[in-house]
């Protein structure tokens, strides 16, 4: 049985706030785990929905309102660049890895060009899966990275002020959230079987002019 993502994503949000948000949200950029589920509950955290928690950095306690509000989406914002940026130079330094899932995402970046960054970012599961295709395609570091931080700030902004809005009916949608669990656990076994299988196949293929 799956151990639920959803409690570990909000229980490490509320015992190291702005961190947690931080830290997870710089892993969303990698891999799906949860990204709107954690801007939802920092957008509750934000607004005093969450019985005796309260948003924390650097040892200070935020005021409830419009500052949690601002630090735990920049929080979030600054994150999703870091982990994007980790997986741009991943995917530019290791190009040859898996080259049938860049031949797939290549004419997408050659329809859209730096567009394809930014509505990328915006689209569920393919903001997620991004970042490396993006390095290896030769994505210009400097539009990538405007347009990477554009788009997480208004999926962190956003996100949380639907949090903020919920309230304290935000828990309806922690509990509606469950699929993350299993989505997210498909997906990392999805990729871990397109390498394997490419890198079998690629062991056994014969040598070209041989």
């Amino acid at each position: 049985m799956i151990a639920s993502l959803t409690s570990h994503l909000t229980s490490s949000i509320a015992h190291h706030g702005v961190y947690a948000v931080f830290a997870l949200m710089a892993l969303d950029a990698l891999l799906p785990v949860g990204g709107e589920l954690i801007m939802v509950y920092a957008g509750a955290l934000s607004a005093g929905a969450i019985a005796g928690q309260h948003a924390m950095v650097f040892g200070t306690q935020l005021a409830t309102g419009i500052e949690s509000y601002v630090v735990l989406a920049l929080a979030g914002s600054l994150g999703y660049l870091v982990g994007a940026l980790i997986g741009w130079t991943v995917g530019s330094r290791g190009r040859h890895v898996v080259p049938e899932a860049l031949e797939r995402a290549e004419p997408w970046f050659e329809r859209f060009g730096n567009r394809a960054v930014f509505f990328g970012r915006l689209t569920p599961v393919v903001r997620s899966f991004i970042s490396i295709p993006a390095g290896a395609l030769g994505s210009p570091l400097g539009p990538y990275t405007a347009l990477t931080l554009l788009g997480s700030m208004i999926w962190c902004f956003g996100f949380a002020a639907a949090g903020w809005a919920l309230g304290d009916t935000w828990d309806s949608f922690h509990r509606n959230f469950r699929y993350a669990d299993y989505a997210a656990v498909v997906a990392v076994v999805g990729v871990a079987v397109a390498v394997l299988l490419h890198r079998r196949g690629a062991r056994r293929a014969p040598p070209r002019g041989g």
